[in-house]
C-alpha cells in the first residue's frame, strides 16, 4: 500500500523559500491552488516520478507535455550524452540546426522556414512581433484563459466590455502594452467579429491555443477555428496557432492537422525539445523572411539552437516520426482512462465534466460543459483540492491546478491506468 512521506520535500521547500521567490521557479509548482507542500523530485524513469522521500508516482503531467515517450528514454539520453562530449554551446551555426529545421519543416503543415528559440514564451513573443512587423499593425486579439507565456503582451485580462482594451493583470505590465491587446472569450466568434469591426485595419494577428490547455483541456466548437481563419483572411490579419502544447503531441501535424485549418504562424515548445528548453516558430517563407538578418524584424538569442537542445529535439522528433503508432497508443490509453474515471464519478453525487483530445485530458467538477474560461472557473475547487491530494496520497501525480491539462506519456501502462482508476474509487468518498 502506498504511504506518502514528504519529510524531505517539506525541508527542501523551506530551504527553497529562503533563496527562490515562493520557493519555486514556476508558480504552479508551489501548490498554491491546492494547498500543501510541493513534492521535490529526485529522478524519473519511464512513467514514474520518484521524489526526495523515495515516493513513486505515476506521472500524468509529463513535465507539462514534453515527455511524450516517457522519462529518461534511452534514445534521448544517448543523444544528449553524445553531443555533450562535443561541447555545450558555441554561439555559432551548426549542421545539427539545419537538420532539426529540415525535420520540422518536413513534418509541420504550413511551415516553410522555422526559427529556434529557448522557450514557448519566446516563440509566442517573437511570432507576435513578426506579425506586427509584417502587417505594420499594432493590436492583437487573444482569448481569456489561453496562456502564451509570460511576455508582457499576454498577461492581460478583460476590460470593461466585449471589445474594450485589455488591462494588465500583473504589476509591471504597462497600460500602453495592455492597450494593444484585445480580449475575447474562447469559442465566441461573434465577439471576435465585433472586435474587428471596432478596430478596422488595426489588428495584426489573432493568437490562440487551437486546443486550449491552460483552462484545463478545452476544445474549440466545430466552426470556431475555421471562422477565425476566414476573419483573419478577410481583414488582413495573421492567424497564429500556439502549438506549444499540441505541436507533435496530438500528432506529427499537431492541431493544424487535426482541425484541418491552416495557420499563418505556428509556435512550438515542449515536445520539440525532447525535455530540454527549446521553442520554435515557423510559417510561410514570405512572412518568415521578414526576420533579421533578411528582414527588418529583429529577433535573437545567445543560446538559440543550442547543440545539446537540438540533439535532444532531433532525437525526439525522429523517434515520433519512426514510431507514429505512438499517437494511436496514446489516444487509446487516454480514452481508457477517461472511461474509467467517468464510471467512478458517475457512481457518486459529484458533478463533473471530462474534456479530452488525443493524449490531453482534464476533469472539471461542474455541471456545465466547459467551453471557455468562465465555464472552467465554475468548477468546484474544493472538490478538486480533495481529488488532487487524494490521488497524490495514492501515488498518482496530477496537475496541481484545476486549470491545467493532463499529458499522458506512452510509458504509462494499462496496469498504471487501472491503478489510477482504483485509487480514485478509494478516495471518492473524501472528494
Amino acid at each position: 500500500m502506498f504511504k506518502l512521506i514528504n519529510t524531505r520535500s517539506k525541508k527542501l521547500f523551506e530551504q527553497a523559500k529562503k533563496v527562490i521567490p515562493g520557493g519555486v521557479n514556476s508558480p504552479v509548482r508551489a501548490f498554491k491552488s491546492v494547498g500543501g507542500t510541493p513534492i521535490f523530485i529526485n529522478h524519473a524513469l519511464g512513467a514514474y516520478l520518484i521524489d526526495e522521500d523515495e515516493n513513486k508516482y505515476i506521472d500524468y503531467i509529463s513535465s507539462w507535455g514534453p515527455m511524450i515517450i516517457g522519462h529518461a528514454h534511452p534514445e534521448i539520453i544517448n543523444a544528449i550524452n553524445n553531443q555533450s562530449l562535443k561541447g555545450t554551446s558555441y554561439g555559432i551555426p551548426t549542421e545539427l540546426e539545419n537538420k532539426m529545421a529540415e525535420l520540422v519543416v518536413s513534418l509541420a503543415p504550413n511551415v516553410d522556414k522555422v526559427r529556434f528559440v529557448n522557450s514557448g514564451t519566446e516563440a509566442c513573443m517573437s511570432a507576435v512581433r513578426l506579425a506586427r512587423g509584417y502587417t505594420n499593425r499594432d493590436k492583437i486579439i487573444k482569448f481569456s484563459g489561453c496562456y502564451h507565456g509570460h511576455s508582457d503582451s499576454f498577461l492581460i485580462q478583460a476590460g470593461s466590455g466585449a471589445s474594450t482594451l485589455g488591462v494588465p493583470n500583473s504589476p509591471g505590465i504597462t497600460k500602453g502594452t495592455a492597450s494593444d491587446t484585445l480580449l475575447a472569450n474562447y469559442n465566441d466568434i461573434s465577439q471576435v467579429e465585433n472586435i474587428f469591426k471596432n478596430h478596422q485595419d488595426e489588428i495584426a494577428a489573432i493568437i490562440l491555443e487551437p486546443i486550449a490547455g491552460n483552462m484545463g483541456c478545452v476544445l474549440p466548437k466545430k466552426d470556431f477555428i475555421p471562422q477565425l481563419r476566414k476573419l483573419c483572411s478577410k481583414n488582413g490579419a495573421l492567424l497564429i496557432f500556439d502549438e506549444v502544447m499540441t505541436g507533435f503531441r496530438l500528432g506529427l501535424g499537431g492541431a493544424q492537422e487535426i482541425l484541418g485549418v491552416d495557420a499563418d504562424l505556428i509556435t512550438y515548445g515542449k515536445v520539440i525539445g525532447g525535455g530540454l528548453p527549446v521553442g520554435a516558430f515557423g510559417g510561410k517563407k514570405e512572412i518568415m523572411d521578414f526576420l533579421a538578418p533578411d528582414g527588418p524584424v529583429y529577433q535573437a538569442g545567445t543560446l538559440s539552437g543550442n547543440p545539446i537542445a537540438m540533439a535532444a529535439g532531433y532525437a525526439m522528433l525522429n523517434h515520433l516520426k519512426s514510431n507514429s503508432d505512438i499517437y494511436d497508443s496514446l489516444n487509446k490509453k487516454t480514452k481508457y482512462l477517461k472511461k474509467g474515471v467517468e464510471q467512478v464519478l458517475l457512481k457518486s453525487n459529484i458533478p463533473f465534466q471530462i474534456n479530452s483530445i488525443g493524449s490531453m485530458i482534464s476533469v472539471h467538477f461542474t455541471y456545465d460543459p466547459v467551453i471557455d474560461f468562465e465555464t472552467a472557473k465554475s468548477g468546484d475547487n474544493i472538490h478538486f483540492k480533495n481529488y488532487f491530494h487524494g490521488m497524490l496520497s495514492n501515488g498518482v501525480y496530477l496537475p496541481p491546478s484545476a486549470y491545467e491539462s493532463y499529458f499522458l506519456n506512452d510509458a504509462i501502462s494499462y496496469k498504471d491506468i487501472d491503478y489510477t482508476i482504483s485509487s480514485l474509487s478509494k478516495i471518492i468518498s473524501k472528494i
